[in-house]
C-alpha cells in the first residue's frame, strides 16, 4: 500500500513539473509570435487564469463588432462604405482655375448664361487642370436640406442657421471647393447633368419665369407666409432624375440657392457664399459663386445641404445583432 501511495505522489509531481515546463515554453513562444503578428503580449497573470492562449491574428477591430444574427441584415451592412446612406463620397481633384469658354450667351447683354461652353477645348486638354490641383475625399447630402427624396427643400434659412444645422446632427457646412468639385465631376464641367457643356432647362429647375419679389412682405410677419407662397417654385428633391451630377449628388443646379463656406476667397468679403443659383433665370451653373450675402442674411430662394468627412467603414463598425 505504501508502495503504491509513493508511486502516485512521484506521478503527480512529475505530471506537474510537465505542465510547469510546457506554460514556460508555449508563453514565450506565443508572446514572441505576437509581436511578429502585431499583437501585444499576454500578461503572465491573464495566461494563468484562461489557460494556454491561442495565437492570435492581427485585429484592428473589436471581435464581437463583427457579429451579425444569422438569416437577418444588419441596419449598417457591413462594408468599405466611406459615407452613410443619406450622403454620396466624392473623391477627386479640385481644380482652382478653370478656363471654360462659353459659345453662345442666352443673355448677350449681361452674359450670365451660357446655351452652350466649348466641349472641344476642354477635350483637348483631356480635362485636366492647368494648376496645381487639391485631392478631396468627402461625403455629401445626396439633397438638398432636409436632405429627403420628395420632400421641398428648405429655404429662408440663414449662413449661420445653415451652419448650425449641420454641425447639430455632426456634420458641417459644405466648403465651396467641395461643392464645386461634388458638381462638376473628375472632368470639370460647367454644368453637372447630360455631358457638361449645354445648358438643359429640363434637366434641372431652372429658369423658370422671375417673379418680383417685396422684401418688405418676406420679412414682416404679418405678410411673409402669402408672399412666400406667391414666390415659391421649389420643386420636392429628386423630382428631375437627369438633375444629378457625375458623383451622384442631385439638384445642385436649381430648386434653392446653397449657402457653404467661402475658402475659395479666404473668406472675403464673408465667409459666406451661395452656390448653384435657384429655380429663376440665374447663371444655375457648378463654378461661380455669390458672396456678397453676409452670413445672416436669409431670403426666399436660399437653402442648403450638408458635408462631413469620409470614413472608412468595416465589419467593426456593425452593429450587434439582437438575440430573440
Amino acid at each position: 500500500m505504501g508502495f503504491f501511495m509513493r508511486r502516485s505522489r512521484a506521478l503527480v509531481g512529475f505530471g506537474g513539473l510537465l505542465t510547469v515546463l510546457a506554460v514556460g515554453t508555449v508563453s514565450p513562444r506565443s508572446n514572441a509570435a505576437g509581436k511578429d503578428q502585431g499583437v501585444a503580449p499576454q500578461p503572465a497573470a491573464h495566461a494563468r487564469s484562461t489557460g494556454l492562449l491561442p495565437l492570435l491574428a492581427r485585429r484592428e477591430v473589436p471581435v464581437f463588432g463583427s457579429f451579425i444574427k444569422p438569416g437577418s441584415s444588419p441596419d449598417v451592412l457591413p462594408s468599405e462604405a466611406a459615407c452613410p446612406p443619406d450622403m454620396t463620397e466624392v473623391e477627386g481633384e479640385y481644380c482652382p482655375f478653370v478656363e471654360q469658354r462659353c459659345l453662345r450667351w442666352l443673355d448677350p447683354a449681361t452674359k450670365l448664361q451660357c446655351a452652350e461652353f466649348d466641349r472641344a477645348a476642354m477635350t483637348a486638354m483631356g480635362g485636366k487642370c492647368g494648376m496645381k490641383t487639391e485631392h478631396k475625399k468627402f461625403c455629401i447630402d445626396r439633397y438638398e436640406w432636409p436632405n429627403k427624396v420628395g420632400v421641398l427643400p428648405r429655404y429662408m434659412a440663414s449662413w449661420v442657421e445653415a451652419k448650425a444645422t449641420c454641425e447639430g446632427i455632426g456634420k458641417r457646412l459644405c466648403s465651396d471647393t467641395e461643392w464645386t468639385l461634388a458638381c462638376e465631376g473628375p472632368e470639370h464641367q460647367p454644368y453637372p447633368y447630360g455631358e457638361g457643356f449645354a445648358r438643359d432647362d429640363a434637366a434641372c429647375n431652372i429658369d423658370k419665369p422671375y417673379i418680383w419679389p417685396h422684401p418688405e412682405k418676406v420679412y414682416d410677419a404679418r405678410t411673409s407666409a402669402a408672399e412666400l407662397a406667391r414666390l415659391d417654385q421649389r420643386e420636392p428633391s429628386g423630382s428631375r432624375a437627369s438633375c444629378v451630377s457625375p458623383y451622384g449628388v442631385h439638384d445642385m443646379t436649381g430648386n434653392v440657392d446653397e449657402w457653404v463656406v467661402n475658402v475659395s476667397q479666404s473668406g472675403q468679403p464673408h465667409q459666406s457664399g451661395l452656390k448653384g443659383g435657384y429655380w429663376g433665370p440665374v447663371r444655375t451653373r457648378c463654378r461661380p459663386m455669390t458672396t456678397g450675402h453676409e452670413e445672416t442674411f436669409r431670403y426666399y430662394q436660399i437653402g442648403f445641404r450638408c458635408c462631413d468627412g469620409a470614413h472608412q467603414v468595416d465589419v467593426g463598425q456593425a452593429p450587434l445583432a439582437s438575440l430573440p
